[in-house]
């Protein structure tokens, strides 16, 4: 009796072990969990494996998808029924069967596709799509260069989309575009850029039906001034884009004389022929505007200034690459106090006079650029530290007549301070001190410095933890041992450029494997990497997406095996001039998630070796080939893979003997080749 008892308790015990613990939350606590989880997708499948419970809610919960190949979208969408984001820029081929199975597996429930990057579909797959998916809100075209009209008249049939993006369609015509505007009338955000068969017809019968456009982007349109007046008329309009659009000039502006109130930003940028008197017309009509893009226009001038004075409420002026002159930028000063963005970047005729009475002016300044302002001086850094302290971007790259000394200004005074730009400057280690007290900084730009060694790259490793970008390309003064106090102090970081700094070895890649979230390597040109060192970062680095390993000799083919199988989300790789042959390439194959591949000069690289490995690796969508390898290998090759989606671009660069030209390693030479191109 008592054996029986005891056999009976142990059942019931053996039951109640049995029992999963998380079989007991709610569905609304595993959704709450489940929001809490980062953008990493291995974490959502790691939960997902847990227990066929939290397998089943991860199903369910998931609204977003981003698939690696269409033929996987079957499966995929069976898994994950309620998809309502979907996002296609990974799948090159998505013919008219891809977008049917996405129709009849998500139905209602799919309110945003993206295809900006996908090809081989027809207007037969975009009316699946508008026949079964009739919540659809925003769907993305761009780049489609095949599709035509009946593709746009397809389009029509979505009645409640509100942002669509066309850019690049070059035969799309008024007639498709006319079609969109009758059928989709709750548009908010419209793209036509680059739409060459768009004309003032197809844009003035969108101004005409779909009255509800906020945001308007018609760049490089051939319109004129008779559209103007519609789109002028658009009650809600807030976002307007009429950069290259040569056919608008000042007779143009002039003609509209009923304004926009609503518009808020407008970008005329490259629109040569409008001068200040069409500004003024704009400026009378559009006073709530808040951001205005200049760029590559006219000569910035005094009267030009003035006649933007109405425009009261400016935030944000972009000048880039425009002329200007003293007088223009003080009458600028003068105009306007509470900027919080100002652009410059490539404009010729900036000096200390007219810049400094500029931005002694802006105390409300968040984002300033001046990239090739080459004539300004510690003078205008002095102002622009004491003036505008509450900066959270700043670009000066190529200011060459700025001291070493100016930079430490910038710590000192701007400690508000996220993206700092210091590129090709003359800013030294007691400046990189001086900068670690902007503990702010996520984004910091070093490259071609020559002054700056490891010493100070410590002390931005020491202060600057938010950091998640750290460019130092060409810095020739950087070595392992600064790298160290970066890999150690800067845990968020995403991407690191060490490019030709010819002291980087294979401790600074150990260093660098702690950041978890690296994505992006570039140590191209690097003689002393090896192949245990890139191990170090496949391990260490599971995030890893883009890795550019271009003349690093010394890493072959025990470099590619930890990388096949520890990077599983690398999609990017340069591996021209290193040491990897067949066996190597062949190895990379097992990485699903690799698009793009640049494999030039490989000595150990054979044509078939070459042809095994790119009909192994099924995701490959850009190939960058030397073009001696043309010959050996079959059309019929390159042919089946183009219908898979991959695009070849040939180069016939002569090999490079040498391990690494002496002048390409030297940073001083190299920066007097820049000088001699850079006007």
């Amino acid at each position: 009796m008592k054996k029986q008892k005891t056999a009976h308790r142990g059942q019931e015990l053996g039951q109640e072990l049995k029992l999963n613990p998380f079989d007991f939350l709610s569905e609304e606590i595993v959704f709450t969990i489940l929001d809490l989880l980062g953008d990493n997708p291995l974490d959502k499948k790691s939960f997902s494996l847990v227990c066929k419970s939290f397998y089943s809610i991860e199903s369910s919960h998931r609204r977003a998808l981003r698939p690696l190949r269409p033929d996987h979208l079957p499966k995929i969408l069976a898994r994950y029924p309620n998809t309502a984001r979907l996002d296609l820029t990974l799948c090159p081929r998505v013919t008219d069967a891809s977008l049917a199975v996405v129709s009849s597996s998500c139905g209602p429930c799919l309110r945003s596709i993206d295809l900006s990057r996908s090809r081989f579909f027809s207007a037969t797959g975009l009316s699946q799509l508008a026949a079964r998916c009739g919540n659809l809100v925003e769907v993305d075209l761009s780049n489609a260069r095949e599709l035509r009209d009946p593709g746009a008249a397809a389009l029509s049939g979505l009645r409640n989309l509100e942002r669509l993006w066309l850019g690049r369609c070059k035969l799309i015509t008024d007639m498709g575009v006319g079609c969109i505007a009758v059928g989709c009338r709750k548009l908010k955000l419209l793209s036509l850029k680059w739409c060459l068969g768009v004309g003032d017809l197809g844009v003035g019968l969108v101004a005409v039906k779909c009255r509800e456009i906020r945001n308007l982007d018609l760049s490089y349109l051939p319109i004129s001034n008779k559209c103007l007046p519609s789109i002028m008329k658009l009650p809600y309009l807030e976002d307007l884009i009429l950069e290259g659009c040569f056919g608008i000039d000042d007779n143009s502006l002039a003609a509209v004389k009923q304004g926009c109130k609503s518009l808020k930003a407008l970008d005329i940028s490259s629109c040569q022929n409008i001068s200040h008197v069409g500004l003024s017309s704009i400026a009378s009509s559009t006073e709530g505007l808040q951001q205005l893009t200049l760029a590559y226009g006219s000569p910035v001038t005094a009267p030009l200034a003035a006649s933007l004075k109405k425009l009261i409420m400016l935030q944000s002026i972009k000048l880039d690459g425009c002329s200007v002159t003293c007088s223009g930028l003080k009458a600028i000063g003068s105009c306007f106090v509470s900027l919080r963005e100002l652009s410059l970047s490539k404009c010729s005729g900036v000096t200390d006079e007219g810049f400094s009475f500029l931005v002694t002016r802006q105390k409300q300044l968040k984002k300033l650029d001046i990239t090739c302002c080459r004539q300004i001086t510690d003078v205008s850094i002095a102002h622009v530290t004491s003036s505008c302290t509450g900066l959270t971007s700043l670009r000066m790259e190529s200011c060459c007549l700025v001291s070493k000394e100016a930079f430490v200004l910038i710590g000192q005074r701007c400690h508000s301070l996220e993206e700092l730009d210091l590129t090709d400057n003359e800013v030294d280690d007691e400046g990189l001190k001086s900068i670690g007290r902007c503990s702010r900084l996520t984004v910091l730009k070093l490259g071609i410095c020559l002054n700056i060694t490891d010493e100070g790259l410590t002390h931005i490793g020491r202060s600057c933890s938010k950091l998640v970008e750290l460019d130092l390309y060409r810095s020739a003064g950087i070595s392992g041992s600064g790298i160290q106090p970066i890999a150690c102090g800067c845990p968020n970081l995403e991407l690191i450029n060490t490019s030709y700094c010819y002291a980087i070895n294979d401790a600074a890649l150990r260093s660098l494997s702690k950041c978890m979230r690296l994505n992006t390597l570039e140590c191209r040109g690097c003689p002393l990497i090896t192949s245990l060192g890139l191990a170090a970062i496949a391990i260490g680095c599971k995030q890893l997406a883009k890795l550019d390993i271009k003349k690093c000799h010394l890493i072959d083919d025990a470099g590619m095996i930890p990388l096949a199988h520890f990077s599983q989300n690398l999609r990017q790789i340069n591996l021209s001039y290193t040491s990897v042959t067949d066996l190597g390439l062949s190895s990379l194959a097992s990485i699903s998630c690799l698009q793009s591949m640049t494999i030039l000069h490989l000595k150990g690289l054979t044509p078939w070796g070459l042809a095994a490995a790119l009909l192994a690796c099924g995701g490959l969508t850009k190939v960058k080939l030397h073009a001696t390898f043309k010959m050996p290998l079959p059309q019929s090759l390159f042919e089946h893979l183009e219908t898979r989606g991959c695009v070849f671009h040939w180069r016939d660069k002569a090999f490079q003997v040498q391990i690494l030209k002496e002048a390409e390693l030297d940073p001083k030479s190299w920066r007097l080749k820049l000088e001699d191109i850079v006007p």
